[in-house]
């Protein structure tokens, strides 16, 4: 079975499998895709387990249809060991939504060894969805326990302060984690964090004193 007539076959699983109350319901939320069959990732899932054989040419070939699912699928099935750098950044630069953002970061980038100083390279780049996708990312690897040499670490928490008292929501929600995630590894993170937001505390900018105050109770509870 060649590509095309994978991808036909696959199209026809999801159909049997529309939900128009989901789809209609992710549009509403801004989830916008050229196609959106409203399928649920648990049984997305259970396709790209059913899926023979899958290879980097499919995978490409479903991140190009711009259907929701298929993109998923994308995201599950491409072999983790071939996924280059390149890769990296131009999926992320064709990344439109907060879902698939996320289901990026969840099935592919945190399991990268060469994604730590790309994340970095995201979040500084100025471009939002690249900012949060870099943010996303180094969440999940603080929460495996990751560790940042000083100099990372600088170039992350000044990046994420800046961020979450500048960006639109989602940026500050995901720039905003990435810092709690920082401060739970160990006493020394939570510290540089709150000598960082310090200068905060008088500030005039509303989203600087939400930032404030959220590290505050963070670190009381650490």
């Amino acid at each position: 079975m060649n590509i095309h007539e994978q991808i036909k076959e696959i199209k026809g699983q999801l159909r049997l499998f529309m939900n128009g109350v989901v789809s209609a319901s992710m549009r509403k939320k801004g989830l916008d895709y050229k196609l959106n069959f409203g399928v649920e990732l648990p049984r997305i899932k259970e396709i790209a387990k059913g899926i023979k054989n899958p290879s980097v040419a499919l995978a490409e070939a479903l991140w190009m249809e711009n259907i929701r699912e298929c993109k998923i699928l994308a995201t599950l099935i491409y072999p983790k060991e071939d996924f280059s750098s390149d890769t990296a950044e131009l999926w992320v630069s064709q990344v439109e939504n907060i879902e698939i953002a996320r289901l990026l970061s969840m099935h592919i980038l945190q399991h990268l060894d060469y994604i730590r100083p790309l994340c970095l390279k995201w979040i500084a780049s100025g471009k939002e969805m690249n900012e949060v996708i870099g943010y996303i990312t180094i969440s999940r690897l603080l929460l495996r326990e990751d560790s940042m040499d000083e100099r990372a670490a600088d170039e992350f928490t000044n990046q994420a302060i800046t961020a979450a008292v500048s960006g639109d929501f989602i940026l500050r929600d995901s720039s905003i984690l990435a810092l709690k995630n920082f401060m739970q590894q160990n006493e020394n993170h939570k510290n540089k964090i709150l000598a960082l937001v310090e200068p905060l505390a008088q500030s005039e900018n509303e989203f600087a004193k939400v930032l404030y105050n959220l590290i505050q109770e963070e670190a009381m509870y650490l």
